[in-house]
């Protein structure tokens, strides 16, 4: 057994050493919503997993059908305290980074928060990765296209953002600089990164605390409260089940021509938010009204938004051989069957 240093004897955690053919992967941001999704699939797979989160997005309730995996090794800590992260970086074979400040409405009410985590973050994974060259999975998203309008949105496509007095763009510029801290890192110090741009990532354990439009609109839904929609409706995006995510995370990191690269990572079937609050309420069998909400109310007064996102997905079928495929319905139902468990589990809880 290897005893992991730096830690106060509560929050101590044996982790074996490698070995037995296991690979050991870190996971910041464990116990968010993708993360523990990518958790789950690695130990399903008889693979070894750190998780560092500090529960600041993230949730115990995401991973604790986790702990009956003794290869699972959770560390409720923040990213910068840099002797844990030096470690746990030191024993992991991978890293896939993905703790960061995410969702729109934590992006305009907390700017300070979200540019410090996102940069900051990053920068402390890529220097420890550094020192044993080990390889980096950085988790991007397709904000960083901003109000680009030539969709669909290949990887080499020019970054649009708005000015810097809007603080909406502030998530899509920090991950930005996400991207070419690790690429500068690839070229200048040969550290084995691949980014991947998540394109709207949906399923189970995905909150709407922070402006997730799906598990809100569910949500509301199943609750029979008016659904509210954000500006007119008529801006699409492109939904991901966090399923075909994982996927396409896992073929990436095994592909050794994916290092070095930048992939958009997500579905190409667009919707309409309008169209999807329709399907919603098709799906939940709601008769919940429809309500649309200005920007200016929902946000802060000037707040923009892209009208399109849809990725190109030519490099992703290249590099991962993968496309996701997972239809529309089958996720809402998906999200609907969690939310409904959830509620009814609360309803019995509150009741006892």
């Amino acid at each position: 057994m290897l005893r992991l240093a730096g830690l106060a004897p509560s929050s101590f955690a044996e982790v074996p050493a490698s070995g037995g053919g296991f690979v050991r992967a870190l996971i910041t941001g464990g116990a968010g919503f993708i993360g523990s999704h990518l958790a789950e699939r690695l130990l399903q797979a008889g693979e070894e997993v750190l998780l560092l989160d500090n529960l600041s997005t993230g949730s115990m309730e995401n991973i604790r059908d986790l702990k009956k995996y003794d290869r699972m090794h959770y560390f409720l800590e923040p990213i910068e305290n840099r002797q844990l992260l030096a470690e746990l970086v030191d024993e992991a074979d991978i890293v896939f980074h993905l703790a960061a400040a995410v969702g729109v409405r934590l992006v305009v009410e907390s700017p300070v928060r979200t540019i410090e985590t996102n940069v900051t973050g990053t920068h402390l994974v890529l220097e420890a990765a550094a020192k044993k060259r080990k390889l980096v999975f950085l988790a991007s998203t397709s904000e960083v296209y901003g109000k680009n309008l030539n969709v669909p949105f290949d990887e080499d496509a020019d970054l649009v953002l708005g000015p810097t007095n809007k603080g909406r763009w502030s998530y899509a510029a920090s991950k930005a600089l996400d991207e070419f801290l690790a690429l500068s890192y690839w070229k200048e110090k040969k550290v084995p990164v691949i980014v991947g741009r998540f394109f709207n990532t949906v399923g189970p354990r995905q909150t709407g605390r922070y402006g997730m439009v799906m598990p809100t609109l569910i949500g509301q839904a199943l609750a029979g409260l008016p659904l509210t929609i954000f500006g007119s409706g008529k801006q699409s995006r492109c939904f991901c089940d966090v399923r075909d995510c994982v996927e396409a995370v896992l073929r990436l990191a095994g592909t050794d021509g994916a290092v070095g690269e930048v992939v958009n990572i997500g579905t190409d079937h667009e919707v309409t938010i309008e169209a999807l609050a329709e399907l919603i309420r098709e799906r939940t069998r709601s008769s919940s009204p429809i309500t649309y909400i200005p920007y200016d109310q929902a946000y802060e007064p000037g707040f923009e938004d892209m009208h399109r996102r849809v990725p190109s997905l030519r490099k992703l079928q290249r590099l991962a051989n993968f496309r996701p495929e997972t239809a529309l319905p089958e996720v809402v139902d998906r999200v609907a069957a969690y939310a409904t468990e959830k509620r009814q589990m609360r309803l019995v809880t509150a009741a006892s």
